[in-house]
């Protein structure tokens, strides 16, 4: 996506109220999964999140150029597949059985190292001395924090494997996409063509176990409400707009903060474990990513 204006350089009384809403919005995924997976099956909140995101856009996505082709279809079948699909399905699993949400919000915010170590096979993009010193720094917080969430928990160490290999297939579709076409789309057809797609796969996987029909209740229409409304179009619309407005390297690193709210918030919402140790271990590791994925000029 293009933006129309120039990023603004020097300070902008907007910045702080636009980027904390953006890191708030940015999280609620993560805990919006969290508090309706107590009721409701995990498969069937994905499913219904990817369906209705992509049915209120698809509308737009038919009326607004590029038209569609067969390969641009299938281009957005394989983005949606990895990048929605599977991440989704491995964060929000990964939540299901118990993983403390701000560990697996933490592990999603490793998507720069995925994306850079992927570069190097698929780009010709080999990491930097830099680089794999911030995978290892990052890799150490990550090990502390997942170390110490687990033990205070009931998970399965297996689990982290969900979250981690979401990461990396998301990290895949991206590297795909900059390699094959890159803003070759429009953000509503891209996100609409994957939502779609997810949906069916979700819906398809739901069906040897029951189905995806919810519980008819005020409580998921307003769970996945929010997730389809807050948690995605106000996350991805707020993320274009302090793109269009500010340099992508502070909006960036801005997201890192998603995961310590994340926890902030878990842990007063579901008492999940938050100790000096895991707070010192997220530290460490968005300092490594942020290492790893800095560029000496934007």
């Amino acid at each position: 996506m293009t933006a129309t204006t120039s990023p603004r350089r020097g300070f902008d009384p907007g910045f702080p109220a636009l980027t904390t809403l953006l890191v708030l919005v940015w999280s609620s995924g993560f805990l919006g999964v969290r508090w309706m997976a107590d009721a409701t099956p995990i498969l069937t909140i994905l499913f219904w999140r990817c369906l209705m995101s992509g049915l209120i856009l698809l509308p737009f996505a038919l009326a607004i150029r590029p038209r569609l082709t067969r390969r641009l279809v299938a281009e957005q079948v394989l983005f949606g597949a990895l990048g929605m699909f599977l991440y989704l399905g491995g964060f929000a699993s990964a939540i299901g059985l118990g993983v403390p949400t701000g560990l697996v919000a933490l592990i999603a915010d490793m998507l720069p190292l995925g994306v850079a170590v992927l570069s190097g096979p698929i780009l010709g993009q080999p990491l930097t001395a830099r680089a794999w010193t911030g995978t290892a720094i990052a890799l150490a917080g990550v090990a502390l924090v997942s170390g110490d969430g687990l033990r205070m928990g009931d998970a399965p160490l297996w689990a982290l494997a969900l979250p981690v290999g979401g990461t990396l297939c998301f990290a895949l579709a991206a590297v795909l996409q900059r390699r094959l076409r890159p803003d070759s789309l429009p953000v509503v057809q891209s996100v609409c063509l994957q939502s779609l797609t997810a949906a069916a796969l979700f819906g398809l996987v739901a069906l040897p176990v029951g189905g995806v029909m919810p519980q008819p209740t005020l409580a998921f229409a307003l769970g996945i409400g929010w997730l389809v409304l807050v948690a995605t179009f106000a996350g991805y619309g707020l993320y274009y707009l302090c793109l269009a407005r500010y340099a992508p390297a502070r909006v960036t690193s801005v997201l890192y903060l998603s995961p310590p709210v994340t926890m902030l918030w878990a842990a007063m919402l579901w008492d999940e474990p938050l100790t000096a140790l895991m707070a010192f271990g997220t530290a460490l590791t968005l300092a490594g990513v942020m290492l790893a994925a800095g560029r000496s000029a934007d």
